[in-house]
């Protein structure tokens, strides 16, 4: 396994992963809670020399004293010295197991020595610490070398005695809480991977096996719907499902430009990884592209295509092989024009010597000469071995790939079945791969008719509105206004038709009422029009209502610049 699918094993339990390590603190808090706190108290000793009197005699003497501080770090845990420890505090333990109790330590270049004591009890631990100081430097006169007089070269004298330690060193709550997070994190993590090492279910492609190479001629995202809808294709024909099912089809049309594919068989390695499903969306998307296609339910034990295409399977491929009936009997329009599907009719006894008979030769032969393309749904390859003897007559086996359905020794031995068959594996389609959150949905399964966005009225549209506004109310105010014929495209959105809208109106009502108003001098023609209102009603204006109508038409332009500004 490379690094990847470690990461994505750890991915898909990660919730294991989180559960134990929270149970895991949780242990390490209740342990660090229902444990006795643990006090220690130190104290400190000095050895140093009890004579000399030059400085060759001291500084040989320090040099003795930093050889020998070990042996009394050593000492200091003896029963030697424990024994009047315990006599004097009436302890109730052993030197032995006081020992226990007891660290000492000599920092390094150092004639000092540390003494730590640990008890349940603070004030038990300080005096232990002492006694033992105490009882360390009494001992010292009878280990160490005397001088002449009798006297000891070395002493011991207490420099930092111990105090009662004010809260405990153990346990920790908090750092043990952490511990037990970290283990517990720690063994989710091992037992992901080990679980992963013993996982032989093909999740996604890379989980194919890699010798020898196999074309993977698609992936079909993983949907629950599928399972109640199987035809995607025809029921939601822009979904990505649906998409994916075209992509395959594009796959297998420029799987090999020598020669055209004709017919082929589509299997899968054990029951339910969606080679039936895959069949019927296949099909669906050939015919498509004007391909007069033929679906045949090839499995003539379990045949599902009747109950997936919603249609009378009593006769179909078995009559055709007995000879009780002829293709174009048996085959039934569905779906979308050029597709015919051929159910697996009535089940026969003997399906074996049917599929591997002179009867299914002359049909493929039939068939391949009446249609552009001949699809067989067949049984798993490892259950019979009707799909591997379909795919050595026909161009080859797509071969559906379940995700989490089929185990990689299972899909090995279904491979090996159709190369021992000498059939050719067109390739493979992972079936059911959980989808990504990168992958790309570009208008699929949105409604056809989108509505158009609000488009916020520009500053020129805005002002053109309210000189139409004013404009109209001018004209309103001039005498009753007639209702304008036609409106000015709504090209430039809501906004811009709008104020468009109001200034044609202003212009045409004012104009149609001084019209009328005006006393008419002007020759008619035949058919009794005003000749001179049909070249321009302008002129019979009167000079307060020709003011308001070009106020109306600098609105209609300012209208016109908005829009082509808001573009």
């Amino acid at each position: 396994m490379e690094l990847g699918e470690y990461l994505a094993a750890l991915r898909r339990r990660w919730i294991v992963i989180v559960l134990l390590a929270l149970l895991g603190g949780a242990a390490g808090y209740l342990q660090a809670s229902s444990t006795a706190p643990t006090y220690r108290s130190s104290s400190s000793v000095y050895l140093s020399l009890t004579h000399g009197s030059t400085v060759s005699e001291f500084s040989q003497g320090a040099t003795y004293a930093q050889n020998v501080v070990q042996s009394f770090v050593q000492l200091a845990r003896m029963p030697v010295v424990l024994q009047p420890v315990v006599d004097e505090l009436q302890l109730d333990t052993t030197a032995t197991k006081l020992a226990s109790q007891i660290s000492t330590d000599s920092p390094l270049n150092t004639m000092i020595i540390e003494i730590s004591a640990v008890s349940r009890d603070s004030q038990r631990a300080a005096d232990i610490a002492n006694s033992v100081a105490k009882h360390l430097a009494q001992t010292l006169p009878q280990v160490s070398p005397t001088s002449e007089d009798g006297v000891s070269s070395l002493k011991m004298t207490v420099i930092a005695p111990a105090e009662p330690p004010i809260a405990p060193f153990a346990p920790r709550p908090r750092l043990m809480a952490a511990a037990g997070a970290a283990v517990g994190a720690l063994l989710a993590v091992l037992v992901a991977l080990a679980l992963a090492q013993l996982d032989t279910l093909v999740r996604t492609a890379t989980d194919l096996p890699m010798a020898p190479a196999r074309t993977i001629l698609g992936q079909v995202p993983h949907d629950r719907s599928l399972a109640r809808r199987p035809r995607a294709v025809l029921d939601h024909p822009h979904s990505p499902i649906a998409e994916s099912y075209r992509r395959l089809r594009t796959n297998l049309q420029f799987l090999d430009a020598s020669r055209r594919l004709r017919s082929f068989v589509i299997t899968s390695s054990v029951p339910g990884e969606g080679k039936s499903t895959t069949s019927v969306n296949l099909a669906l998307v050939m015919a498509e592209k004007g391909m007069r296609v033929l679906l045949v339910d090839a499995d003539l034990r379990s045949p599902s295509i009747a109950d997936i295409c919603g249609l009378e399977g009593g006769a179909g491929l078995s009559a055709v092989l007995i000879h009780e009936a002829v293709i174009d009997d048996v085959a039934q329009p569905w779906g979308v024009p050029g597709l015919h599907v051929m159910t697996a009719g009535q089940i026969p006894p003997n399906p074996t010597q049917l599929i591997d008979s002179e009867s299914m030769t002359e049909f493929l032969r039939a068939a391949g000469a009446q249609y552009d393309m001949v699809i067989l749904d067949t049984p798993p390859l490892l259950a019979v071995t009707d799909a591997a003897v379909l795919a050595h007559l026909t161009d080859g086996a797509l071969l559906v790939v379940g995700s989490r359905k089929v185990k990689k020794p299972d899909l090995q031995e279904a491979l090996d079945s159709l190369d021992a068959a000498s059939a050719s594996v067109l390739g493979i389609l992972v079936n059911g791969v959980a989808r990504r959150r990168k992958d790309v949905r570009y208008g699929y399964g949105q409604t056809p008719a989108r509505r158009a966005p609000f488009r916020r009225m520009s500053r020129h549209a805005r002002q053109a509105s309210r000189s139409a506004r004013q404009a109209a109310t001018t004209a309103r105010e001039a005498g009753p206004l007639t209702e304008a014929k036609g409106l000015w495209p709504l090209a430039g959105g809501v906004g811009e038709g709008v104020a468009l809208e109001h200034a044609g109106s202003h212009r045409a009502a004012v104009t149609e009422h001084h019209t009328a108003a005006a006393p008419s001098s002007a020759p008619t023609g035949p058919d009794g029009q005003d000749q001179a209102g049909q070249n321009g009603q302008d002129q019979h204006l009167t000079p307060e209502a020709a003011e308001v109508v070009d106020g109306g038409d600098d609105a209609m332009a300012t209208a016109r610049g908005g829009v082509t500004g808001s573009d």
